[in-house]
């Protein structure tokens, strides 16, 4: 027969474990409205740009649920140590998912923006930009959901590949502007997706980041690799 401090660890566990679930649901939904984000940019579809907008508020809601079961873990467990990492690497995360869907839904609202011009040449560097950024973000949650710490700082490491493609179409927006003034207004709007995709990279980095907590508990030596130029 079980005694009670082994259903209390059971039960734990089983909490733990759901809240897991969560988290892997909520990722794959974010990386989701990614992919949907720049496929009805590169469709110029805005019925469909309206719906990866309406989406988030899943993203939002699984959030909110992930948050209230941490809270009621941290009140009825008082998890410690390596516990106590469990649950704060979950809230941590589930905060970084839901901004990650929220530059999404950005991407999908400029893009019905910008069906409303014809199209511009750069928009085509888009796609490349989101996948970077969608890898990064699934390399982040699969160390995570496996505890790899390695994967983890591979994901740190990578951001800056990310960085680098987001300077390079930084930098061609701003001769296409130069070049044909009358092309300002769209241009504006796709380095503002740009910069939402980038950010998403900068959010998978955190995830990488808070894994590596988890399991070592303490935070990653060093400073990120990043090759963001367009400040200069």
């Amino acid at each position: 027969m079980a005694t009670p401090h082994e259903h209390i660890v059971k039960s734990f566990d089983d909490e733990l474990e759901r809240i897991n679930g969560e988290i892997t649901r909520m990722g794959e939904m974010a990386i989701g409205q990614i992919q949907a984000a720049i496929d009805v940019l590169n469709r110029r579809d805005s019925k469909a740009a309206e719906r990866v907008v309406i989406n988030d508020d899943a993203i939002d809601e699984l959030e909110r649920i992930i948050s209230d079961d941490v809270l009621r873990v941290l009140a009825l467990r008082q998890p410690m140590a390596r516990d106590l990492r469990e649950v704060y690497a979950a809230l941590r995360i589930a905060a970084d998912i839901e901004r990650i869907g929220d530059y999404a839904a950005n991407v999908a609202k400029r893009s019905m923006v910008l069906n409303q011009s014809a199209p511009v040449a750069p928009a085509r560097g888009m796609p490349a930009l989101a996948r970077l950024a969608s890898e990064l973000l699934a390399d982040a949650l699969s160390a995570y959901r496996m505890r790899d710490a390695e994967r983890s700082e591979n994901v740190r490491n990578r951001d800056a590949e990310l960085d680098a493609a987001y300077t390079s179409l930084f930098r061609e927006l701003l001769t296409y502007m130069a070049e044909d003034p009358k092309q300002i207004t769209p241009c504006t709007h796709l380095l503002f997706m740009a910069k939402n995709i980038e950010r998403i990279g900068d959010h998978a980095t955190n995830i990488a980041e808070n894994t590596w907590f988890l399991v070592h508990g303490e935070a990653m030596s060093g400073t990120r690799a990043k090759a963001d130029k367009t400040s200069e």
